[in-house]
């Protein structure tokens, strides 16, 4: 029987799970002050942007910062309706700043959950194969743990040529892509917020965004990881239903996140289109029996999915010879 082909799609909820883990039951203080979710870090943000003077100045305009705010939005539609490249330039630069200074190397080394699932892959390649992973985030925790696992330099994609190594595609772009070579030219790449109707066309999104729409095509799972699938996001969600609509199969769609209480995960609830989504506690039922996979306040999805997932797929004494996975027993 041929491995399963796996990819991955990561959110911010997956970094944020590893910021999480650092402390065993974080409270709302530790939360709202480390989140990487972009209601926390949009939140953070808009504080210091409101003591701006160019954003005083139009502050009947934006009134709704004095409610729920999502940043990456608001720099997608000020991008959209020709805003100064100043202020977009001031958001963007808060927004790094602010995930950035959650992400120091000293905290970074104490991650393990990214380092710990390259590691299963590494060991149950005969079962599954692993075909790329997808990161809808800015940050370097996925690159450092590929870099440290798999001892080579990740392959964003940014021409068309392929090689040998397994794809990271960065769809957003990456803090870390400053100056990057394409085609032997520097070039300096920014972020892309996510948003309607955003230009993918230009290297190297569309190098980055077409490598994506192979591996989808090819894979059997796609598993989410941290990621909403924001309906904000019409790329994205474009991405995926093309990629659907090419195979003569159904991908199979399974969602590592909190399971709801009550009815069902928003995903599913958001994109019923879509046949094969399967829900935490569904997944290969019943890998997961945790009653913490419902606990907002004390469950950590991506940790209790290792877990669980190791204790399937490997014995007692190979997790025991682990160096990441079986931290997450601790």
């Amino acid at each position: 029987m041929l491995p399963k082909r796996i990819i991955y799609l990561f959110g911010a909820g997956a970094s944020h799970a590893e910021i999480m883990n650092l402390e065993e039951i974080p409270d709302q203080n530790f939360r709202e002050k480390n989140s990487l979710l972009i209601s926390d870090v949009s939140k953070r943000v808009m504080k210091k942007v409101q003591k701006k003077p160019w954003f005083k100045r139009n502050e009947e305009v934006f009134a709704s910062t004095k409610g729920a705010f999502n940043i990456e939005l608001f720099i997608s539609l000020l991008e959209k309706n020709r805003t100064s490249n100043h202020h977009i330039d001031i958001l963007k630069n808060l927004v790094q700043k602010d995930i950035k200074g959650r992400l120091s190397n000293t905290r970074m080394n104490k991650f393990y959950l990214h380092k710990a699932l390259f590691e299963l892959h590494k060991k149950v390649s005969d079962q599954e194969n692993l075909l790329g992973i997808i990161s809808l985030n800015y940050d370097s925790i996925l690159d450092e743990a590929y870099e440290k696992l798999l001892d080579a330099r990740p392959s964003y994609c940014f021409e068309s040529e392929k090689d040998d190594r397994m794809p990271l595609l960065k769809l957003h772009g990456s803090f870390n892509w400053e100056r990057i070579k394409i085609y032997g030219k520097q070039k300096k790449v920014s972020i892309i917020p996510i948003g309607m109707n955003k230009d993918y066309l230009a290297p190297p999104y569309n190098f980055i965004w077409g490598r994506a729409f192979e591996l989808l095509v090819k894979c059997d799972i796609l598993r989410i990881i941290g990621c909403s699938l924001s309906q904000n996001d019409t790329g994205l969600i474009d991405l995926l239903f093309k990629a659907h609509l090419e195979r003569a199969k159904n991908i199979e769609i399974q969602i590592i996140d909190f399971h709801p209480q009550e009815g069902h995960h928003q995903i599913k609830n958001n994109y019923g289109f879509f046949p094969n989504i399967i829900e935490p506690r569904n997944i290969e039922k019943p890998l997961i029996e945790d009653e913490k996979i419902s606990d907002y306040y004390v469950g950590n999805p991506f940790k209790i999915w290792l877990r669980a997932k190791a204790m399937k797929m490997l014995d007692n004494e190979e997790i025991r010879k682990t160096k990441f996975l079986k931290k997450c027993f601790n």
